[in-house]
């Protein structure tokens, strides 16, 4: 019997029938950004946890993809304390009625 293989939507926790499905797709955006900021500056994860005011214990439970107790604003404050600007921009270009949009991180 041969696998059928489903696309996905774009998104894996979509995909995999998680209820807050977009809110850890952004998280997990933003843990790649802490994460590709850590490596950039070269520091160690104890280093990066006390700039950012976490354990380090914490901050690597949340670069694996555990980041359930740990707010999107806190991810940002992360960011910003790591030496990073946010900069959050809403798309003026309206979307037909009854249809949501959606949030997207990008690191430039």
């Amino acid at each position: 019997m041969k696998d059928k293989i489903i696309p996905s939507c774009g998104n894996v926790y979509e995909d995999l029938g998680l209820p807050d499905a977009g809110e850890m797709l952004v998280k997990a955006q933003l843990a790649l950004s802490i994460d590709r900021i850590i490596k950039n500056r070269g520091l160690s994860q104890t280093k990066a946890a006390q700039i950012i005011g976490l354990s380090q214990p914490k901050l690597s439970e949340m670069l694996k993809g555990k980041f359930r107790g740990i707010s999107e604003a806190k991810m940002l404050e992360c960011i910003t304390r790591l030496g990073r600007d946010v900069q959050i921009i809403i798309n003026r270009n309206a979307r037909p009625e009854n249809t949501p949009g959606h949030i997207e991180v990008s690191m430039g």
